[in-house]
């Protein structure tokens, strides 16, 4: 009898101490963009553990689809190490009644959720952001347009960070860079940060959450993406 005892005790202080772990565990989240004309990619690489828990998202391809006023783009995962997880290929179709759904699903989250904004806002005080760097290349083909352009583009990261200082630790001074080319008409921007939290953090906002929530069951309207291919891959 003693024994199952001294056993439940170890098993309870095991769970203990993976829970304890799994509170104080750092989430380290690098977000790259890069939008090009027709080159676009978006990258999102979550990492825990000092690198023994990665995955990776990835966007490479977002394109109008041909048979409709349709967004079709291509997604990328990819878990464990760089070049030797399991990658999986998505191509999806977000249409408008979706994005439109999208819109009143967060309409129905905010009034499901009481004080979301001070949930929201006590949560992002406690994530750090590093290594901002947004560079944009832009022209409309005439001098005096660009011009103009440039200087709103200017105003616009100077709100973007403003928000995002003001919301979350930024740990760094953000590289922020508005390049005009007169010569021709382009737009090319490239951004990347790092952003990390406890995932403690992110259970408690969970918790205040469902805490907070109220008026019964949400009617989300939104339905998983429609996949076109999928192809599974594994390097």
């Amino acid at each position: 009898m003693n024994g199952w005892i001294i056993t439940l005790i170890v098993v309870l202080a095991l769970i203990l101490f993976l829970f304890i772990i799994i509170l104080i565990t750092k989430l380290t989240i690098t977000v790259s963009l890069y939008h090009g004309n027709d080159n676009d990619h978006f990258i999102i690489r979550f990492r825990a553990w000092f690198g023994l828990i990665k995955y990776k998202i990835e966007v490479p391809m977002v394109k109008l689809d041909d048979d409709g006023p349709n967004i079709v783009f291509e997604e990328k995962t990819e878990k464990g190490s760089e070049g030797k997880g399991k990658e999986k290929d998505k191509v999806k179709k977000e249409t408008p009644e979706e994005m439109l759904s999208s819109i009143k699903d967060f309409r129905e989250l905010l009034q499901h959720v009481a004080g979301l904004h001070r949930i929201v806002r006590s949560f992002m005080k406690k994530v750090k952001v590093d290594n901002v760097k947004w560079q944009t290349v832009f022209g409309t083909g005439d001098a005096a347009s660009t011009g103009t352009m440039t200087g709103l583009m200017w105003g616009a990261k100077g709100g973007v960070i403003g928000v995002m200082s003001n919301y979350m630790q930024l740990q760094s001074k953000p590289q922020l860079a508005v390049i005009p080319s007169f010569q021709k008409a382009l737009i090319q921007t490239e951004f990347s940060c790092i952003i990390t939290f406890r995932v403690g953090h992110a259970i408690l906002a969970g918790i205040k959450l469902i805490k907070f929530w109220k008026g019964g069951k949400p009617k989300f309207q939104t339905k998983p993406l429609s996949v076109v291919s999928e192809k599974n891959q594994s390097v």
